[in-house]
């Protein structure tokens, strides 16, 4: 065996945050910009040799992001921090690496999570708001909140999501766990976070849009508990802009050992 074939390979885990304003989403893309390609040309200015990044949710171009988690392999022996440090010195403005840890070699947090949270924020006013722009969606009132909670109930559990996802989304298992679905309301905002075991692709904006829509009254109270029994795209509201959207956390597996967290 040959000193290269000998030496140990190592899983780092980062968390990283970015305004996804001016990325076309998280996976890589030819000739676009992506977080995944510029998160990884600043990894491999560490170790050039790391080729794949895993990443434990694919955002939308225009979605942000608090919490999420990327892996990959090294052969350098680099701490958490010096991981960090190192990524978050050639980053650029609107992409940061918040934490590392060291896991095992080829540990993939797509399949390693239980719980993944997004919140989506509304700016409700009949003013719009330039420092709101690219987080939050404008939506005129007024906006019935407590039609919007009782239509929320319908979501949480063990159900078939058929009717929540987009034309493009073609996988053959459509049925999610919801955990959670609370409605945040403060003057001018508000603010809808939803945790489940997983989402398809515009399943939070299809349920925040359908939410707004029943809140608007374009849509009557029980369009969400039709929508998962028929499975039809049509009974479900418009799909909110990825602007307001954030992957706020995602939670491991509590049996995931990370090593070295920094900061812990």
């Amino acid at each position: 065996m040959s000193q290269e074939e000998e030496r140990i390979r190592a899983g780092v885990l980062l968390t990283i945050a970015y305004d996804g304003h001016a990325f076309h989403g998280f996976a890589a893309q030819p000739d676009v910009r992506t977080v995944s390609g510029v998160l990884l040309t600043a990894v491999q200015t560490i170790d050039h040799e790391v080729a794949l990044l895993r990443g434990a949710s694919r955002t939308d171009a225009g979605v942000h992001a608090r919490g999420q988690l990327v892996a990959f392999d090294t052969t350098k022996s680099i701490p958490p921090k010096g991981w960090a440090l190192g990524i978050n010195q050639v980053l650029p403005d609107d992409l940061a690496v918040s934490r590392a840890a060291l896991v095992a070699a080829g540990f993939n947090p797509r399949f390693k999570n239980v719980r993944k949270t997004y919140v989506y924020e509304l700016h409700v006013s009949p003013a719009r708001d330039p420092l709101k722009r690219h987080r939050a969606w404008w939506v005129h009132p007024p906006l019935d909140v407590a039609r919007m909670e009782r239509e929320a109930l319908s979501l949480v559990g063990d159900h078939d999501f058929a009717a929540f996802r987009s034309a493009a989304d073609e996988r053959e298992n459509t049925r999610r766990t919801i955990f959670a679905v609370s409605i945040d309301v403060a003057p001018c905002r508000i603010s809808v976070a939803v945790s489940g075991s997983g989402f398809m692709h515009n399943m939070v904006r299809i349920i925040v849009g359908t939410l707004v829509d029943v809140g608007r009254g374009r849509l009557p109270e029980g369009a969400i508990a039709r929508a998962l029994a028929n499975g039809d795209r049509l009974s479900c509201g418009m799909t909110a802009p990825p602007d307001g959207l954030l992957l706020d956390a995602i939670d491991l597996d509590p049996s995931i050992t990370l090593d070295g967290s920094w900061p812990s």
